[in-house]
């Protein structure tokens, strides 16, 4: 049996609704991210986990600790798995880091994988403290399964690293949605493939669900480049 991990990104946020960067903002979960998580928790409660990890984030602690109670299983705290820090950014909207800051912005954008904000953290700097992290929880737990949750920024650049892809376009190419479920297997300590990606069937019928679809220049609008933090 391949070791299985269960990466999930934290349920909705206030800040999430507003379109706002929270990197190192430490809010808790809306009502909206508790249905979330509680149906990701329905969805998990006949799957053996041998152990919860998360973020130290309150919005990934409360995420992991709805998840885990089903299962009578303690969350361990690991710093590294912290979000992305966005800096001067932190709680502005896009429209405001663009006016603001954009030169800046317009550098991120082209390359998220190597520069930072002032003041905040490039993507390699994520990967350098996020990666080790994973390899370890798959040592510690060889042929069985665990959960992870992080963030939409630490997942998607885990993910990118983890298969192989080009982590510069971790922004445009990969989506995590609030309380979505991704699944890897390990065959070693560092072969992964993807069993499941962004997943979130189990609460597709809550009522308010939210999208975040407007910090995306990509997708909200077609005729400009960017991305989605």
């Amino acid at each position: 049996m391949p070791t299985r991990i269960y990466l999930v990104r934290h349920g909705a946020t206030e800040l999430t609704a507003e379109d706002r960067f929270a990197g190192s903002t430490d809010v808790p979960l809306s009502e909206e991210g508790r249905r979330q998580a509680a149906a990701l928790a329905e969805r998990l409660r006949c799957d053996t986990l041998d152990g919860i990890y998360a973020s130290p984030m309150g919005r990934t602690l409360e995420t992991a600790r709805i998840i885990a109670a089903p299962h009578g299983c303690e969350v361990r705290a690991e710093p590294d798995l912290r979000e992305i820090a966005y800096g001067h950014w932190e709680e502005r909207t896009r429209d405001e880091i663009e006016q603001t800051f954009g030169e800046e912005y317009d550098a991120w954008q082209e390359d998220p994988l190597t520069i930072a904000p002032a003041g905040g953290e490039s993507g390699v700097q994520v990967l350098a403290r996020a990666l080790p992290v994973i390899r370890r929880i798959v040592q510690g737990h060889r042929h069985r399964s665990v959960l992870i949750v992080s963030h939409k920024g630490t997942n998607r650049l885990l993910i990118s690293s983890l298969l192989g892809f080009d982590a510069r376009g971790y922004r445009d190419r990969l989506d995590q949605s609030p309380a979505a479920l991704t699944i890897l297997e390990f065959a070693n300590d560092v072969r992964a493939r993807l069993k499941l990606f962004n997943d979130i069937s189990h609460y597709d019928r809550l009522p308010e669900r939210c999208f975040e679809q407007r910090l995306s220049r990509w997708w909200s609008a077609p005729d400009k480049r960017g991305g989605d933090v």
